[in-house]
């Protein structure tokens, strides 16, 4: 299912825009949908978070929120300029709603293979701290080794590493049940005791384990459908959706079961079943192209989950869909580096309040913390 973009949203995106000239910095405005729905309204907290004085953040790359409500950030420290490397802060950040340190870990250690490109971080119902990196060999970035990352790890919430599943630069494909292949994010389903991994930046799948020993379940590509080792080409938006993803970047799954799947540089979403049954896919924003418009997803906090909060950055905002019909309905800030805008959105997560966080690789590198108001 394509999202039309009606008159009314097109006016209601004319008249955010206009709401920004005139508001104050920091006011995150959002804008009515063409029910006139009631949206969420956002306010920027610029003293968010509250980062040791000793230490820098490198390139934000993904947030988790965890049972208390307590902020997990995972960065990239070896994207710190050289003469920063000293005061590189460890990977794993913790902080309270309030922006509060609570403590830090990661980085490589015996017995596991930490990632040379961290990429994404999930903490599930249990505690338990899951990590993907998505490093390509060929990519050249400055101190990286020249391998893939193609394992995920399992921690304690205190950085003790549980398990690894598949090893480093060992991916065999998409048809592989020992190994990913740069895996960008993963969220464990506490029903059925089973993490389901967005596999990702290499392969074109989705990939189900067992949570608690890493054994292979399942797997499928796009549309349910087995997934291939071919490169779909390019993303045209005035081709036929590919028949197979191009990169799987994220993955979560609503309080109803619902599988939501990222198909970053394809524009588009796709929901399924748990057991890989397709439902539906909706084109986000068909007229981006290059970086995609689909980095992220979260959804809200209401007992209904009515919304989806979609981190695009290719146009440096967040885009807001109703999750039921997949419709664009609003979007939350404009480019710009000033505190409540954005400079390329990749990561974004929603606490249990309704409040929104929102992580910005390249330019942006930084991460900020929008309060919700009604």
């Amino acid at each position: 299912m394509s999202i039309v973009t009606t008159r009314r949203v097109v006016l209601g995106a004319l008249m955010l825009v206009l709401a920004w000239a005139g508001s104050p910095p920091g006011a995150a405005l959002v804008a009515q949908g063409p029910q006139s729905r009631s949206l969420p309204t956002f306010e920027v907290d610029p003293a968010w978070p509250k980062v040791p004085e000793k230490w820098k953040l490198g390139d934000p790359s993904s947030f988790a929120i965890d049972a208390q409500d307590n902020v997990w950030l995972l960065h990239r420290p070896r994207t710190l300029p050289p003469e920063q490397a000293s005061t590189a802060a460890p990977p794993v950040m913790v902080f309270d709603p309030s922006g509060k340190f609570i403590k830090a870990w990661g980085g490589a250690g015996n017995g596991y293979e930490w990632p040379e490109r961290e990429h994404g971080i999930h903490v599930d119902a249990k505690g338990f701290v899951w990590l993907g990196g998505n490093n390509c060999p060929t990519n050249g970035i400055r101190g990286l080794k020249p391998v893939a990352d193609d394992q995920l790890l399992k921690f304690t919430s205190d950085g003790k590493l549980v398990m690894q599943v598949g090893k480093s630069n060992q991916s065999k494909g998409n048809a592989d049940t020992r190994n990913l292949h740069r895996p960008a994010d993963a969220w464990v389903n506490a029903a059925t005791n089973e993490v389901f991994v967005a596999d990702g930046y290499g392969n074109h799948r989705v990939v189900v384990l067992d949570a608690t020993t890493g054994a292979y379940k399942r797997h499928w590509g796009a549309y349910g459908a087995p997934p291939e080792d071919t490169n779909p080409g390019n993303y045209d938006p005035s081709a036929p959706p590919a028949k197979q993803f191009r990169a799987v970047t994220c993955v979560s799954i609503a309080k109803d079961g619902t599988v939501y799947v990222c198909d970053r540089t394809s524009d588009r979403i796709q929901s399924f079943k748990k057991d890989g049954t397709f439902i539906k896919e909706a084109i986000v924003a068909k007229e981006t192209l290059a970086n995609g418009s689909v980095w992220d997803i979260a959804l809200s906090s209401d007992p209904q989950q009515r919304y989806m909060f979609v981190a695009d950055g290719q146009s440096h905002r967040i885009i807001i869909l109703q999750r039921d019909t997949m419709e664009m309905v609003g979007t939350l800030g404009v480019g710009g580096r000033i505190p409540g805008r954005f400079n390329a959105p990749s990561s974004v997560a929603v606490d249990s309040r309704g409040n929104l966080y929102t992580g910005e690789t390249f330019e942006g590198k930084r991460v900020q913390k929008f309060t919700v108001k009604r």
